[in-house]
């Protein structure tokens, strides 16, 4: 057994970008941000901040291209999934957060 589940509450990085697939299905990608303070060795309190990339298709895909904006807070739950692609000869992987569940938390402003 094997379970592939992330579960995130941040904020947007950008506005999202949408687009469509060949067969004409939605796709919205956007960044999200975690954050998480804590204590350095020398005891004093900082903040470590982590940048997510998250994809969505269908009618999740729409609905956050429209109402997701920059700064806004969601919370999201989804699977971990890591592409390879080739770019001018080089070999590349991203790993992206796939949201299949995606709540919009605070006020659009």
């Amino acid at each position: 057994m094997s379970v592939n589940k992330v579960i995130i509450i941040g904020r947007l990085g950008r506005k999202p970008e949408q687009r469509s697939s060949n067969s004409g299905n939605a796709i919205t990608t956007f960044s999200v941000a975690t954050s998480e303070r804590r204590k350095d060795p020398s005891g004093e309190w900082g903040e470590s901040t982590e940048w997510h990339n998250i994809v969505c298709f269908g009618r999740t895909a729409e609905l956050a291209g429209t109402y997701l904006d920059k700064g806004r807070q969601v919370y999201l739950e989804g699977r971990l999934q890591t592409r390879k692609y080739d770019k001018d000869g080089q070999t590349h992987y991203r790993t992206e957060i796939i949201a299949n569940n995606i709540q919009f938390l605070g006020s659009r402003d």
